[in-house]
């Protein structure tokens, strides 16, 4: 369970993205910008792969996917989540699938790994149940990799997935479901926020350097949110004048401050890399609170459970779009539409480095 955060000055930004989509940010192109997409995650990008595994971070029950068609698939808000939205930015005619259903030759255009609850390190989500982590995803891509080779030859594979455009949402949960769990985790108990930190980025440039040495090149990066503002901490944790747990978001800054420099570090050192990174502390800065329309910026639409998820069956709030989180972790709707639409076109230099998404998938 992963978990974008946003208080007032998100909501900001945020307004000005869902302006700008109803200036058609969102352009839906005459054909794919890339063959195929891939994504890689948590619960803020997973569709359904926790669906039918042993563990409480799920999504496939009312009020969740109560506005998506059909109704609920897995995905951690009321309709669609950012891989939805940057999959239709790029062309796509349909969303991405999860791996856990994912058959035949639609893994030609991409498939979705992400799970709820997971993490860079294995550990992290654990008590939540049987989450795929970062490495287990990896090892679900090679699996995809073997079912594409019959498909597109043997010795072609491997230049079709350079020309493909990977998004990777990764390190809540080694936050929220580790770190800050010390009665569950013993993280801690022997590292020091920047110790931590530090080891969490060892760990991610080892698994960027897999996803390079399995044909990836273009790969969008995407930073933390700041955690320290979820509903669910706040609950627990008195804020401080800013709203929300400074301490939480300074640790998570830590993470943030590196990933830029690893980012460069991977495209100076792996020949062909177009890996990017999307500065979502960039996307937090200031605009008019208002002009969206959202009121309720730190309590959840729907009726959550001591876990923080949307209790089953409960009726949610009536107007959704004035509310930033759909429970007490996740983003609704028009804010996973606003975060895809700033992450595919920046509107500061600052958004992204080097290329924001659109850009990336002209590489």
């Amino acid at each position: 369970m992963a978990h974008i955060i946003i208080h007032a000055k998100w909501v900001m930004i945020f307004m000005l993205c869902v302006i700008s989509m109803k200036s058609q940010v969102f352009v839906i192109h005459g054909q794919q910008a890339v063959p195929c997409l891939f994504f890689m995650g948590d619960s803020l990008s997973d569709n359904g792969n926790n669906n039918m595994r042993n563990t409480l971070a799920k999504a496939n029950y009312l009020p969740y996917g109560i506005d998506y068609p059909g109704g609920p698939t897995g995905r951690f808000t009321n309709k669609k989540n950012v891989p939805d939205y940057l999959a239709q930015s790029l062309g796509f005619a349909d969303s991405i699938p999860p791996f856990a259903n994912a058959t035949g030759s639609s893994i030609l255009r991409g498939v979705n790994y992400a799970s709820g609850g997971a993490g860079i390190l294995d550990d992290s989500g654990r008590a939540l149940g049987d989450v795929i982590s970062l490495n287990r995803q990896l090892s679900n891509h090679q699996i995809t990799i073997t079912r594409l080779s019959p498909m597109l030859g043997p010795s072609r594979v491997t230049a079709y997935l350079n020309k493909c455009l990977y998004a990777v949402n990764m390190g809540s949960n080694d936050y929220i479901n580790n770190y800050l769990q010390p009665q569950i985790y013993p993280s801690s108990k022997l590292f020091t926020p920047d110790q931590f930190a530090k080891r969490l980025i060892q760990q991610y440039s080892q698994q960027f350097e897999t996803l390079y040495n399995s044909g990836a090149r273009k790969v969008a990066v995407f930073g933390l949110g700041q955690l320290g503002c979820i509903p669910q901490l706040l609950a627990s944790t008195r804020a401080n004048a800013s709203g929300c747990v400074d301490y939480v978001n300074n640790y998570v800054q830590l993470f943030n401050d590196r990933l830029k420099p690893l980012v460069d570090d991977l495209n100076a050192n792996l020949p062909g890399a177009k890996f990017t990174f999307i500065n979502i502390t960039s996307i937090s800065l200031g605009l008019d609170v208002f002009a969206l329309g959202i009121t309720v910026f730190n309590a959840p639409c729907c009726v959550v459970s001591s876990g923080g998820q949307c209790v089953p069956n409960q009726v949610p709030c009536s107007n959704k779009d004035r509310y930033i989180y759909y429970d007490n972790y996740h983003p609704t709707d028009v804010i996973n539409q606003a975060t895809a639409a700033r992450s595919y076109n920046a509107i500061s230099p600052s958004d992204a480095s080097p290329f924001d998404i659109n850009q990336l998938a002209q590489q």
